[in-house]
């Protein structure tokens, strides 16, 4: 086992994964709402907006976020370094290294997936990233891209990066295609090869793999855990966060919350950011999915989706449209 695995005390059964423009702190609080053992990730930040940029909206967040990763993206080791330094103040529990996003934009920065290319230089970054703080320092990678034997190739980069002293790699089991498919399309058009991972992970036993990639079900969940330190949820975290409820109770034997509760629970939250000019929709707008699969689900979509930016009471609106919903669900069932 590695240094950081034998001392970090993270909970990585469950985690959420980081996604652009999603995982916001508002976003995170909802999920901690659902989930409150689940590991949470912040959308990626790239090590120069860190140095360059203001620390309070780069990396502000609520203490009921905690446990929170940020996940970083950057190729060189002293930026990231200096990027580790001054974030490593603001209560993070871990730092994580994005291996794995292939969108142009991030390639044309030299970093994300198409570093999977370039294990040596990740293993720098590493070792760079370590030496500016004690926090533990992961990496969020694919089991390859393009033509990269993902045998071999995953092989070289895991042992390679391992060896600088990672001891946790969130795995995305699938490959990225770096050339003619959209980060859409990555999510969805390269095969899913869970077995893959599986393969590495009793490989390096000693690592913590945690597996990620089109994980949508409790039953899903419950067969291809095994082998695995842990499991990744992305798009089904956001687009059925109710599921994570249930991750929770299987998971940590966790209570789960009702729906209602969850809901006015964002109200109070909902209650104080608007009062410091936070726009209702930016936190409703993550909570579109609550009711997903039940009655009363269209009325909650509607109202959080579209009456939320003309709301001028905040909470109150949220409060307003759960207790509809709760009548509306009531009176259909009976």
């Amino acid at each position: 086992m590695t240094k950081h695995q034998k001392t970090d005390a993270i909970d990585r059964r469950l985690c959420v994964a980081p996604m652009m423009d999603w995982t916001d702190r508002h976003c995170r609080v909802f999920h901690r709402h659902l989930a409150p053992n689940a590991l949470l990730f912040t959308e990626m930040v790239t090590a120069e907006a860190i140095i360059h940029g203001d620390l309070e909206r780069m990396l502000g967040h609520d203490l009921i976020e905690h446990p929170l990763v940020l996940q970083l993206g950057g190729s060189q080791p002293e930026r990231l370094a200096l990027a580790v330094q001054r974030a490593a103040e603001w209560g993070f529990a871990e730092i994580n290294l994005n291996v794995g996003c292939p969108s142009d934009r991030v390639q044309s920065g030299r970093f994300g997936a198409c570093l999977m290319a370039e294990p040596e230089l990740v293993a720098e970054c590493c070792a760079a990233m370590m030496g500016a703080s004690a926090l533990p320092i992961t990496v969020k990678c694919r089991i390859g891209i393009d033509d990269m034997d993902a045998e071999a190739g995953l092989d070289r980069f895991i042992d390679l990066v391992a060896g600088a002293g990672v001891g946790v790699f969130y795995l995305h089991a699938r490959k990225a295609w770096l050339k003619g498919l959209s980060p859409k399309e990555n999510r969805n058009i390269p095969p899913l090869d869970y077995d893959r991972a599986r393969r590495l992970a009793l490989r390096r036993d000693d690592l913590a793999i945690i597996l990620n990639g089109g994980l949508e079900t409790t039953d899903q969940i419950a067969v291809e855990r095994e082998g695995f330190a842990g499991v990744m949820l992305g798009r089904a975290a956001y687009r059925t966060p109710y599921l994570l409820t249930a991750i929770a109770d299987d998971f940590f034997a966790a209570t789960p919350p009702s729906r209602q509760q969850v809901a006015e629970a964002m109200a109070d939250y909902a209650d104080k950011m608007t009062a410091n000019n936070v726009p209702l929709h930016a936190i409703t707008r993550h909570m579109l999915g609550l009711y997903a699969g039940q009655r009363g689900a269209k009325h909650w979509r509607r109202q959080l989706g579209e009456q939320a930016r003309l709301a001028q009471d905040g909470g109150g609106f949220i409060r307003q449209t759960v207790e509809e919903c709760e009548i509306l669900a009531a009176r259909l069932a009976a």
